[in-house]
């Protein structure tokens, strides 16, 4: 059933049966313009179309001759524009401007019921009928996110209490130095002060719909100039000005806003493109702030109006705030196993090592004939080589080009060992297996110990098994013997760390040799196969000097 609008009826909350009738609204739009003139005269246009009134304030720093093509594109316009101010982020200029161009809004039209503040940049995503109607229905009601200081730690490389207590008598972005050593200095000689009397510092979101009575009543306050001298000292007071003194006024506050405006992880406002038309079109948000200029597909399919039934739906929000959650956290984190220049240079800023499971045959193929190739026939797996030896990475197939146009060339391996395996294990299809063996390069065994995606099959002194059957003197035998069990040794130390995440089974050379089926069984299984074969079954290498296989 399609409800009534704004100054029609309601239903009785008694029975249900009676109607009453809703007072009517008439909403006032308070919006602050810094660039992109040509483009807020077009929001200008969507809100007076809807019944709106609004009231203009544009920054002084903006072109004269893009102020001068708005006002003649408005001049037929419910609209008025309010003394300029230059507005800097982060200062009470940005309050200034807002109190200036409520002032002018209240005095220019004495009917209006309810008050919005909003950007040039802001679009709505319902129509301001909509809008007008929901408001009906809380008539009394003041739409702004109010949370006391010190129940939240919303603020991101920043202050949070401190912005209440320490004074900031520089802006951030032109003077940061100077802002910084203020700060310090205010901190070291143990300088605070405490707000007006009878004032609890609440902090949220700029944007808020206000009713005329509690907007009235903070502008005509007795004590304003006693507020505006203390918030001229806060760090960002647009975000705590009308925040704060909206509780000694306000006779019901719903702390939410009805603009939708995230921010990223560094505290940015985070930008609405043209992807965003499906999820902004299923939120039910009556605004979103903020819209990149060149998203035209947003411009041209909001305000949407909503379906039969759902003129008064509640907005859902938290659908598109969980998407940008989602975005900052991929953002910070990265994708696994995907190392980004901005999180490189800091340990375990990745999030994860790698992106999928892998196998790890250490020593596995000096046991068995032509690995590579049965395993892969047996498993269905891409089963490479020695990707970490010394002279040439061994791809499967003895491609001179691996997976996501990895090349076999060990020197440029070498420049980035762990963005190699990184890379190689996310480009590949599926989960793929290398080998290793104490010949190889040793720079990732402490990577791929500790990481969760390794699977490790571990045969120890299995390197033993090639050199009895070589024909090299003896003491070139025992040289390179003692090299390997040096290398060996370290990677089974790495190991026994309690820091291992990687699961890890190990078999010494005599047990390989005698139930060589359990080896090959366990490698089947890591790989996702439970049992091979007996046709795909390797065969064995004798631990023989003549080495002969059977």
């Amino acid at each position: 059933m399609n409800l009534p609008a704004a100054g029609a009826f309601a239903l009785s909350p008694g029975t249900g049966t009676s109607l009453l009738p809703l007072p009517e609204v008439r909403l006032g739009i308070v919006m602050l313009c810094h660039d992109n003139l040509d483009l807020a005269a077009r929001m200008v246009r969507i809100w007076t179309d809807g019944g709106a009134v609004v009231s203009i304030h544009v920054d002084r720093s903006a072109p004269a001759d893009e102020l001068a093509r708005m006002q003649a594109a408005l001049a037929d316009c419910p609209a008025v524009f309010a003394p300029r101010r230059t507005c800097e982020w982060g200062t009470f200029s940005l309050v200034a401007a807002t109190q200036a161009a409520a002032e002018r809004l209240l005095a220019s039209w004495p009917e209006v019921s309810h008050v919005m503040l909003v950007s040039g940049a802001c679009l709505p995503l319902r129509p301001v009928a909509e809008l007008r109607q929901y408001l009906a229905h809380h008539p009394d009601t003041d739409f702004i996110e109010s949370v006391s200081v010190r129940e939240v730690g919303w603020t991101i490389g920043g202050l949070n209490e401190e912005r209440f207590t320490l004074r900031f008598p520089f802006a951030y972005r032109r003077n940061r130095k100077l802002f910084d050593r203020c700060v310090r200095l205010q901190r070291r000689l143990g300088l605070t002060r405490l707000p007006p009397e009878g004032v609890s510092p609440h902090i949220g979101s700029q944007w808020w719909c206000l009713t005329r009575r509690t907007l009235q009543a903070i502008l005509d306050d007795p004590r304003r100039r006693e507020f505006d001298r203390y918030f001229r000292q806060v760090w960002i007071p647009d975000e705590s000005y009308f925040q704060t003194l909206v509780r000694r006024h306000s006779v019901r506050i719903e702390s939410r806003s009805l603009t939708l405006a995230k921010f990223d992880g560094q505290g940015r406002p985070h930008i609405f493109y043209d992807d965003h038309l499906g999820l902004l079109g299923r939120s039910r948000v009556f605004v979103a702030r903020k819209i990149w200029p060149g998203a035209r597909a947003l411009y041209d399919a909001f305000p949407r109006p909503s379906p039969p039934g759902l003129q008064l739906a509640e907005p859902d929000a938290e659908r598109v705030e969980a998407v940008l959650d989602r975005a900052a956290a991929r953002h910070r984190q990265g994708r696994p196993g995907l190392y980004m220049q901005s999180r490189f240079p800091r340990k375990d800023a990745e999030g994860s090592k790698t992106s999928q499971p892998y196998v790890v045959l250490y020593g596995v193929a000096d046991l068995f004939r032509d690995l590579p190739l049965v395993a892969a026939q047996a498993t269905g797996r891409v089963v490479h080589g020695h990707v970490l030896a010394r002279d040439e990475v061994e791809f499967a197939g003895g491609a001179r080009i691996g997976p996501g146009a990895l090349s076999s060339n060990a020197g440029l391996r070498d420049l980035d060992p762990r963005g190699f395996l990184a890379a190689l294990i996310r480009s590949s299809d599926s989960m793929p297996v290398f080998l290793h063996s104490p010949r190889d390069r040793q720079h990732l065994d402490w990577f791929i110990a500790t990481d969760p995606n390794a699977r490790l099959l571990v045969v120890t002194g299995a390197w033993m098994v090639p050199l009895l059957g070589c024909d090299m003197p003896f003491d070139d035998i025992r040289r390179i013997a003692a090299r390997l069990h040096r290398s060996e040794r370290r990677f089974l130390d790495v190991l026994g760390s309690v820091w291992v995440k990687a699961q890890v089974r190990r078999w010494t050379l005599d047990e390989a040799l005698s139930q060589p089926e359990t080896v090959w069984q366990a490698l089947c299984s890591a790989c996702g196969r439970t049992r091979a074969s007996p046709a795909c079954r390797p065969r064995r290498r004798c631990a023989t000097p003549a080495g002969c296989g059977r």
